[in-house]
């Protein structure tokens, strides 16, 4: 087992009744959960995260915490958040990291493996 290690995993949704597809405005809800796998105490700290549309536009986005959190997790903890974003198109995808420190100062990043936004039912 790694000293130094959050695992991710993202459940998403589409919301419809925020959505606008004639003005091409797109809304999905991401939910987070992370988990810290490793053997010491660490800090989530900040996010980068890349959100590319169907027509390959890009949006970058950093900052500190999540939702307004810096959580803290000891092995075995987690901690879960839901956010969102918008696209122009029916379809993109996110990918990133979280930038923590441990108890011990060591500092290390936790990819967040790409995952798919899309309305129901249009992925073949």
């Amino acid at each position: 087992m790694a000293a130094y290690e959050f695992t991710v995993t993202v459940r998403t949704q589409y919301l419809p009744e925020q959505s606008d597809p004639s003005r091409s405005n797109y809304v999905f809800t991401y939910s987070i959960t992370i988990k810290n796998t490793g053997t010491v105490g660490a800090q989530l700290i900040s996010r980068h995260w890349v959100i590319t549309d169907a027509n390959n536009h890009v949006d970058e986005v950093r900052g500190l915490g999540v939702v307004g959190h810096q959580p803290l997790l000891q092995p075995g903890e987690q901690f879960e958040y839901t956010s969102g974003t918008q696209l122009a198109t029916a379809q993109g995808s996110m990918t990133g990291e979280y930038f923590c420190v441990a108890e011990d100062g060591h500092q290390f990043e936790t990819k967040i493996p790409e995952f798919v936004l899309s309305l129901p039912r249009t992925l073949h």
